[in-house]
């Protein structure tokens, strides 16, 4: 478990939406009430324009909501100043879609950025910056293109990239933003295996918007075995199987939550359409 992860863990819940209302033109988010506990999962599902990335920005602040709550890291951020935020938000790793990289930086320089720009915590040693990027781009087993650029790179090397960058500074909670868009199936699976291994192997709580039933299945069928470097299947150890809770949207409300037998064995027609057997 990391230390930010630790930290959490003693303090209790990771983030919490209290009857959220969030409208544009239309209201995007209506009455969203969950909570998410150190280590957790929570899996995203829904359709287009169903709310789940506008979940993720209100979850940091960067979208304002109209109505009700929303604490992170135990600290009700729903009307904190930005520079506020800045400290709350240091606790929060994000995975934007695409990888979100700088083009005109180089991978380390991506994946350093987060260390080098921590205005709350304060500076970062030149000297532990570079290990610890080092760090997360082994993890990510991606070392070796440290000096390379983003456009010189595949989108499932880039995808992996911008998971270093998010776990870099080792938050107790990730944000992943559609991690597996575009990709083909069997990239698609080795960042799902990633992500599997940042939680397991750092204690860290996840968000995962995605549009692949797949995804959650991987999240909650497997956790990471540092013994033997991989995924096993959870069943093995029931007793440390990972707790993976999916969420399905629809219109900007919360129409399942449950695990995932519950969701495989749901009736509703809209929930039945993101379960792949």
């Amino acid at each position: 478990m990391s230390a930010g992860a630790e930290r959490v863990a003693q303090a209790g819940t990771v983030l919490e939406f209290d009857r959220v209302d969030l409208s544009f033109d239309v209201k995007v988010l209506d009455q969203v009430s969950f909570r998410v506990e150190p280590g957790e999962t929570r899996v995203i599902l829904g359709a287009a324009g169903s709310g789940k990335s506008v979940l993720l920005k209100a979850a940091i602040g960067l979208l304002r909501v109209d109505a009700g709550r929303v604490v992170l890291m135990g600290q009700d951020i729903t009307r904190l100043e930005e520079k506020d935020l800045v400290a709350v938000r240091a606790n929060v790793g994000v995975l934007f879609q695409e990888g979100g990289l700088f083009d005109s930086l180089t991978v380390g320089d991506n994946v350093a950025y987060p260390l080098e720009n921590q205005q709350v915590r304060g500076a970062v040693p030149a000297e532990e910056v570079q290990r610890r990027v080092t760090e997360a781009l082994r993890f990510v087993e991606l070392e070796q293109t440290m000096d390379q650029y983003p456009a010189e790179l595949s989108g499932g090397m880039r995808r992996r990239v911008g998971i270093a960058r998010a776990v870099v500074t080792e938050p107790p909670l990730v944000l992943y933003d559609s991690p597996t868009a575009g990709l083909d199936p069997i990239t698609a699976n080795t960042i799902m295996a990633l992500i599997a291994k940042e939680r397991d192997a750092k204690g860290a709580a996840s968000i995962i918007v995605t549009h692949r039933y797949q995804d959650g299945q991987i999240m909650a069928d497997f956790r990471y075995n540092s013994e033997r470097g991989g995924l096993i299947p959870a069943a093995a150890d029931p007793s440390s199987a990972p707790r993976t809770i999916f969420m399905v949207m629809r219109e900007g409300r919360i129409v399942f939550e449950g695990d995932k037998a519950s969701l495989e064995a749901s009736r509703d027609a809209y929930v039945r359409n993101f379960v792949r057997r």
